[in-house]
């Protein structure tokens, strides 16, 4: 997996994205620990199993249902079910070795 230093991406507030398995890190935050790593880890399997297109469409369309259900973008952010799986497992660093495929239909 490869990561980009940025001071542009992602927004402030956040600090990593993975678009497309590469990952984009808050250069001023200096380098991403071994947990934030894993945790890009489990998108990019996420995204692989969903060929990519289909994991952004459903990932923008469950944030959009959690937003109207919390009213509250973090909330929702922190709701949707890939983010759900990769938080629960982020410390987990044999987790990819024993997930199963679509691991993350369990936290929708």
């Amino acid at each position: 997996m490869k990561i980009i230093y940025s001071k542009y991406l992602p927004v402030k507030g956040f600090r990593a994205i993975n678009l497309f398995g590469v990952v984009f890190a808050r250069k001023e935050q200096g380098e991403l620990s071994r947990q934030i790593i894993n945790h890009e880890l489990i998108h990019t399997r996420q995204m692989l199993e969903l060929m990519f297109i289909g994991f952004y469409v459903w990932y923008v369309t469950e944030w959009i249902i959690k937003w109207i259900i919390y009213k509250n973008r973090f909330m929702a952010y922190r709701n949707i079910g890939f983010e759900r799986e990769a938080f629960e497992n982020d410390d987990n660093f044999d987790y990819l070795k024993h997930r199963k495929w679509y691991g993350f239909a369990n936290y929708v």
